[in-house]
């Protein structure tokens, strides 16, 4: 089991400043624990009106002392960029992923983060709906559509909600494949945040099952 940190930005005018600060010594030490493999995704999470709300960190192999080692060398956690932050358990679905994006970092959003928690008493639903849902994500994963996704887990090891990236760049188009997905037709998540994102060429290893 490994752990997402969820680090927000403030909306402080300020705020892009202090960022841009800490940018550079932010993708030294990402960059050092990417080719370590001991980071599995990091990117920023872009507000729809193209401001920086935050970001999303998957440390997919780490428990929480990796945890604690990553926020202790984080420039963003350690210098105020990211106001407050999360830390969640995380499972990265073994799915046939196609290698994660690596070319220069475009100038405008890629792909669509959406971070859904589990309607109340979801368990069965989502039990249920699984089948069908990795059904629909294993070719999706191969053709680079669905860049990463999982499970979020509570401190028992049970999936209560999801976090994906997909290959969309505007929320609508996000939004609109997800209304297609076995998850919301069968009422397993119970709200959805949308993000924007791109992805900077770090030197990620293979995901589970690619």
């Amino acid at each position: 089991m490994g752990h997402v940190v969820l680090g927000w930005d403030g909306e402080d005018a300020e705020a892009p400043a202090r960022r841009a600060r800490a940018r550079e010594r932010h993708l030294s030490v990402i960059t050092r624990w990417a080719e370590e493999g001991r980071l599995s995704l990091g990117v920023p999470l872009f507000r729809a009106d193209g401001t920086i709300a935050g970001s999303l960190m998957v440390l997919g192999g780490e428990d929480e002392v990796g945890v604690k080692e990553y926020l202790a060398e984080e420039p963003f956690a350690r210098e105020g960029v990211w106001l407050s932050y999360q830390v969640r358990p995380f499972r990265i679905a073994p799915l046939p992923y196609a290698p994660l994006p690596s070319g220069p970092t475009p100038s405008e959003p890629t792909h669509a983060v959406i971070i859904a928690e589990d309607a109340p008493d979801a368990a069965p639903r989502r039990a249920a709906a699984r089948p069908a849902h990795l059904a629909r994500m294993a070719p999706l994963a191969a053709e680079g559509v669905l860049a990463m996704g999982g499970a979020l887990l509570d401190a028992a090891g049970a999936m209560v909600g999801s976090i994906a990236v997909t290959r969309h760049a505007s929320e609508a188009a996000a939004r609109a494949f997800w209304a297609e997905d076995p998850y919301v037709t069968g009422r397993v998540w119970g709200g959805m945040r949308v993000f924007l994102t791109r992805f900077a060429p770090l030197p990620y290893r293979p995901l589970p099952g690619a």
